[in-house]
C-alpha cells in the first residue's frame, strides 16, 4: 500500500510533498492563495514605509459655484 494518496488529516506533511511531486499545479495554486490573505496585513505598511500612499477620492458630485450666475441673452450659434 505504499503507492496509494497519502491523506491530508493523518499526515499533512506527507501529503504536500506527494501532492507537489504528482500535482503540482494544484499544490503551487494552493499555495499561493494561501498567501492571498497575509497580504491584506503585510502590503498597506510596507507601501506606505516606501512612499507610495493611497490616492485621494474621486469626488462624487459637481461643486457648485457661490458667485451669481451670468443672465443669458441670446445663444451664441444664431445667424440672422
Amino acid at each position: 500500500m505504499s503507492g496509494a494518496t497519502p491523506r491530508f488529516w493523518a499526515t499533512p506533511l506527507k501529503y504536500c510533498r506527494w501532492a507537489a511531486r504528482e500535482r503540482p499545479s494544484l499544490f503551487w495554486s494552493c499555495v499561493i492563495a494561501g498567501f492571498g490573505p497575509l497580504h491584506l496585513i503585510v502590503v498597506p505598511p510596507v507601501r506606505r514605509a516606501l512612499g507610495d500612499y493611497d490616492a485621494p477620492q474621486i469626488p462624487m458630485t459637481y461643486p457648485v459655484p457661490t458667485t451669481p450666475r451670468k443672465k443669458l441673452t441670446e445663444y451664441g450659434d444664431e445667424t440672422e
